[in-house]
Parts: structure tokens; C-alpha cells; sequence
């Protein structure tokens, strides 16, 4: 048995005997003990030294004589006010490793028979995917994975937004100013191709828009706004939205092509379809790069409609109220949320009705007991309202919906548009974080004895663990700078320096060669710099358990950068493994090496990020 699992077994069973009442094992608070204190496991006394009618330094005292009476595993205790620092005995530490040894999938947990369905990246079908997406990407695809490590059966999935006024921007900018041009004619990537229309529409548009300025037009709404001098530019630059609906030849075309669209004009649909195309083609690319995949797709286009009876239903139940103009609404005002708009006074769709019918739909298709939902911070409001609505409705999985909420990412050099050109591919970033990868790799000439077949791959491993580590590893609530130069550093907090701790044990387990493995059970001492990795290896459980709680992979990157970080202290510590000071000492920490690698690989891979043979 696992040491937390002892203590809540022991502790409750503990509580009762000595003061004759129950606890939750669950009501336990369990850590590590802190570095400057003696023990490996801390329990807190303080919640139940009430109904124990004793201090909680005596509760504390009476549960470490208890425990040290009543288990094998621990050989002594302290107390410091009311905390109980708990040491586990020699004997414990090579029997565990032995039992991680042999279980490939040690910290993962049972199933749970719950199902859980996470929708990430989500794009828009007129640009390609972008920084913004790779942290998206990056969060979902591991939650995913963490998710399904806690237990749960995961369903991966993504919502296409392939219609709307942006889409028909990109179309009408190629099929206005393309010249038939097509991402072969160019030797661009496809969805790179579309987006580049995108950037051309706002180009023309600008342009458009700054000569119209001078038009006849233009000064009879400045005249009518009443605009005075001083304040033209100000008055252009708010302007613009109403002149794309009101003025502009662009802007007219484009609203135009999106009506036709809706109408199912037949050029319209195939222009639509064939340019869409180009964009899933150059997505998919991508995804395969960053070395992900989902389980089931849904489109905007297939979408959009639904939840439209979802309202009508709930209208002949109030749940909903119909104001004079037609227009549908739900009254959110008790729950702090104000009033919302459900359908427009023509009867169509806003984007919650749709998110209404997809949430359903899904429920549908899956059964999901829980959806999470990777979007950013700016759509905090639309989800609470969201699942709000979904509550009001007495839909079974309302309460299981979770928005998993990020900040921004940006670059050092300030925050990107897209509509501007400003906006940093995916493809472009990787591709320069691999550069730098390899520039570093190359000065360092480790592996440059490989052919460069290998040579690649690894400085494409080392690459991608440094895009991915550095974004993972900031708590998604927290808005973040990615700088590609600090990803790579092999000394501070990244996926290289987590990747060095594991190719340094492949190595150490290379010169060691085989080892008698039961010696290990012959071990007299467990040295602090051992206890270290040791007591980590052993949290791997909760912290796999935490992060799918939590909705947070940061978690996990943050352990294993731990776990490196206590192996390189180890390695330093003077502590040899291939000349141990006796064959117990080196059995074990042979062991503990190759616990530390499986761990490492493990966590990593949760992360998306695969730890390579050589660095």
C-alpha cells in the first residue's frame, strides 16, 4: 500500500479508537513534509482536535504513537505545532520501486466509468492556426490525456467555425484579387494561402475606406455626427464597422456573398468548399506537427441552426420571454448575469442559441457526463451565461460543464492581429523554436556522430518539448510571453532541462549494464538526496488526480521539472550509481534511476512531449 493510502486507512481507523469518532479518509490533509523538518509525510491535526476535545499538538502525539504501533512503514514521528511530520522506514523505498518497476502505467488510475468530452483549438476557417491556438491546442490535448490518466473515457473534439462574415472576407479578397492563383500555383501551405486573403481583404478595405474619406459621402456624415475638426481622425477610426455596413463596395460584396451563401447559391457553395478545403488541408499538417488528433469534428455550418426548437421549447415554459419586437430573451438578473439574447427579433440565430443546441447534441452523440470547453478569458461571460441557460433548462450534464479559461499568449514584441498580418503561425513558430533548437544542439555537438536523419529528429523532439513545456507550464489562468530564446535553455525551468534528466538517466542505465535487482532489498540507508526523487516518484497518483481536478496541466509540467530537478541534485550529490559503495546501494539506485525515466516519460507524455535516446 501506498504510504497516502496508509495514512488514510490508519489515521481514521486511529481517531476512533483513541477518541471513539469517524472521519472521511477524503477530510485529510497530506503533504510532504517540508525540507526543514525531519519525516517524509505530514499529516494536520488542527481540523480535528475539536471534536478530540485535546490540543492539536496532543492529537498529534497520541495519532504518531498510534501509527507507530499499528504499521510496519513508519519507524518514527514528530510533532511541531500540531503537525505531524511522519518518517517511513528503510525498508519501504525498495519494495515500492520495485512495484513501480513493474507497472508501466503506475499513476494512472482505474476507470471511473465517467466520460468526459474536451473541445479544443476550434478555428476559424480564414486563417491558419496561431500562437493564440498552439496554447489552446497545447491545453486541451493535455487535459485530454491527464483526464483519461485520472480515469475518465475521454472524447477529443473541435467545432469548425467555417461560415460567417470573416470566411467571406478571405473568399471575396481571392476571388476579387487572386488571379486564379491556388496554393500549388504559389508553393504556399494551404491554409497559410487562404489566410494571406484574409490580411488582402483589410488591406483593400483600408484603402477603400481612407479614399472614401474624402468623398462627398464622408463629409455629410461628418456633418450629420456634427464632427468638429480637431476630432476627424478620432471619429474615421470608430467609424469604420458602420461604414463596412452602410458605405462600403467591399463591404456590400462580402455581406452579399454571405447571403448567398445562406441561400445555398450554388458558386458561392463550391468557392466555399473548395477554399475551406485548402484550410482543413494545411490544419491537419499542422495538428500532425504539433502531434495531435481528435475523435470527432463538428461545423459551424452544421451548427448554426440548432438550438433554435431548444428555445421555442423553453419559451412555452417561461424559461424564456418574447419581447414586443419578436426577439427572444432569458432573464438572468437573480444569478447576477443581467438579461440575454437567445434569437434575434427575425427569428435567427446568435451564437448562444447554437452553443444551446451543440451542448445537446453532444450530450447526444456521447453521453458525456462532463464537457469542457479550452476558450479563452475574453468568453468568461458567454460560458457562465451558457451554462446558466443550460441549468435553467434541467439538462442532465449542466453542472458538468467546465470552461477551462486561458490568458493570452503573446511574443516579447507585443500582442498580435490578425487582420493586420501581425499574427505569428504555428507552423512558423515551431519551425523557429526547432531552428533555435538545433543552432544550440549543433554548438554543443553531442550528437553530431548521428546520421542526420536522427540528428533531425531530435532536434525536433527538443523543439517541440521547448514550445510545449513553456506554455503548459504556466497556470492557464494566467496571461503569458512566449520568448523562443528561453524555452531552449537548458539550465532553466523547460522542456530540455526535464528531457536532459531523462536522457542522463538512459545514460547512467546504459554504463550500468544489468544489476542483480533484488540486492536492493538488502539496502541499510536511504540517503536525503535519494528520499527526494523518492518521495516525488510516489506523489506521481495525486498529482495526476490534481491536475484533472484542477482542469490544469500545469500541474504536471511543474512535476516533472521537480523530478528532473531532484534527479540533476541527486546525480550531484556525490551518490554514485555505477560505483555504489556496495551492490544493495547500487541495485537501488539502478532501480531509482529507471523509476525516475519512467516517470519522466510518462508525465512528458501527458504533455504531448517525447523524451529523445541522445540530447
Amino acid at each position: 500500500m501506498r504510504i497516502p493510502d496508509l495514512i488514510k486507512t490508519k489515521v481514521p481507523e486511529g481517531l476512533k479508537n483513541l477518541y471513539g469518532f469517524d472521519i472521511s479518509p477524503n477530510a485529510l490533509i497530506i503533504n510532504l513534509t517540508r525540507k526543514e523538518f525531519e519525516g517524509d509525510y505530514t499529516v494536520v491535526t488542527f481540523p480535528f482536535a475539536k471534536q478530540a476535545r485535546k490540543s492539536p499538538g496532543d492529537v498529534a502525539e497520541a495519532l504518531g504513537e498510534y501509527l507507530i504501533a499499528n504499521t510496519e512503514e513508519f519507524v518514527s514521528y514528530n510533532v511541531i505545532k500540531g503537525f505531524l511530520n511522519l518518517s517511513v522506514g528503510t525498508s519501504y523505498w525498495p519494495d515500492f520501486l520495485k512495484r513501480v518497476l513493474e507497472n508501466d502505467s503506475f499513476g494512472y488510475h482505474d476507470d471511473n466509468g465517467r466520460k468526459a468530452l474536451v473541445e479544443f483549438s476550434s478555428p476559424n476557417t480564414n486563417k491558419p492556426l496561431h500562437l493564440g491556438h498552439i496554447r489552446n491546442i497545447l491545453l486541451g490535448w493535455s487535459t485530454s490525456k491527464i483526464l483519461k490518466a485520472a480515469g475518465y473515457d475521454v472524447v477529443k473534439t473541435q467545432i469548425i467555425n467555417d461560415r460567417g462574415i470573416a470566411i467571406c472576407k478571405s473568399m471575396l479578397a481571392w476571388q476579387e484579387f487572386g488571379a486564379g492563383a491556388t496554393p500549388e500555383s504559389t508553393g504556399t501551405k494551404s491554409d497559410h494561402f487562404v489566410g494571406h486573403w484574409y490580411v488582402q481583404f483589410e488591406k483593400h478595405f483600408k484603402a477603400e475606406y481612407g479614399e472614401w474619406q474624402g468623398s462627398d459621402a464622408a463629409k455629410k456624415v461628418l456633418a450629420e455626427k456634427d464632427v468638429k475638426e480637431e476630432n476627424v481622425e478620432s471619429f474615421w477610426s470608430k467609424y469604420k464597422n458602420e461604414y463596412f455596413n452602410t458605405h462600403s463596395g467591399l463591404g456590400a460584396k462580402a455581406k452579399q456573398m454571405l447571403l448567398d451563401w445562406e441561400a445555398g447559391k450554388e458558386e458561392t457553395r463550391n468557392l466555399w468548399k473548395k477554399m475551406n478545403q485548402w484550410v482543413y488541408d494545411g490544419f491537419e499538417v499542422t495538428y500532425k506537427n504539433l502531434g495531435v488528433e481528435f475523435d470527432s469534428l463538428y461545423y459551424e455550418s452544421n451548427t448554426y441552426l440548432l438550438g433554435k426548437d431548444i428555445i421555442e421549447d423553453g419559451l412555452s415554459k417561461d424559461i424564456f420571454y418574447k419581447k414586443d419586437d419578436n426577439s427572444v430573451w432569458i432573464d438572468l438578473e437573480k444569478d447576477k448575469l443581467d438579461h440575454k439574447l437567445v434569437l434575434r427579433s427575425d427569428g435567427t440565430s446568435v451564437y448562444m442559441t447554437q452553443d444551446i443546441g451543440t451542448a445537446r447534441k453532444r450530450y447526444e452523440d456521447t453521453g458525456a457526463d462532463t464537457m469542457i470547453y479550452v476558450v479563452a478569458d475574453e468568453q468568461n461571460h458567454h460560458f457562465k451565461v451558457l451554462f446558466k441557460i443550460l441549468e435553467r433548462m434541467g439538462e442532465p450534464y449542466a453542472k458538468s460543464c467546465h470552461h477551462l479559461s486561458y490568458g493570452m499568449v503573446n511574443l516579447p514584441h507585443g500582442r498580435m492581429k490578425s487582420r493586420e498580418g501581425t499574427v505569428v503561425d504555428a507552423d512558423d513558430l515551431m519551425a523557429d523554436v526547432i531552428g533555435v533548437a538545433t543552432k544550440n544542439s549543433e554548438e554543443v555537438g553531442t550528437v553530431l556522430d548521428l546520421p542526420k536523419e536522427d540528428q533531425e529528429k531530435i532536434f525536433e523532439q527538443i523543439g517541440l518539448a521547448a514550445l510545449k513545456f513553456f506554455i503548459i507550464k504556466v497556470n492557464p489562468k494566467k496571461s503569458m510571453i512566449f520568448n523562443p530564446e528561453e524555452s531552449v535553455d537548458m539550465q532553466g525551468q523547460t522542456g530540455p532541462y526535464v528531457q536532459n534528466a531523462g536522457v542522463r538517466c538512459r545514460g547512467i542505465l546504459r554504463k550500468l549494464g544489468e544489476y542483480d535487482g533484488n540486492e536492493a532489498l538488502k539496502l541499510e540507508t536511504v540517503h536525503d538526496a535519494e528520499k527526494e526523487t523518492l518521495r516525488l516518484i510516489h506523489s506521481y497518483p495525486e498529482i495526476i488526480a490534481d491536475a484533472a481536478k484542477d482542469l490544469d496541466p500545469s500541474h504536471v509540467a511543474n512535476y516533472c521539472y521537480s523530478l528532473a530537478k531532484s534527479y540533476h541534485k541527486f546525480f550531484n550529490s556525490g551518490l554514485s550509481v555505477i560505483r555504489a559503495e556496495s551492490e544493495a546501494a547500487k541495485a537501488f539506485r539502478g532501480d531509482l534511476t529507471q523509476a525516475t525515466l519512467q516517470i519522466l516519460e510518462s508525465g512528458m507524455d501527458l504533455l504531448g512531449i517525447e523524451i529523445p535516446e541522445r540530447m
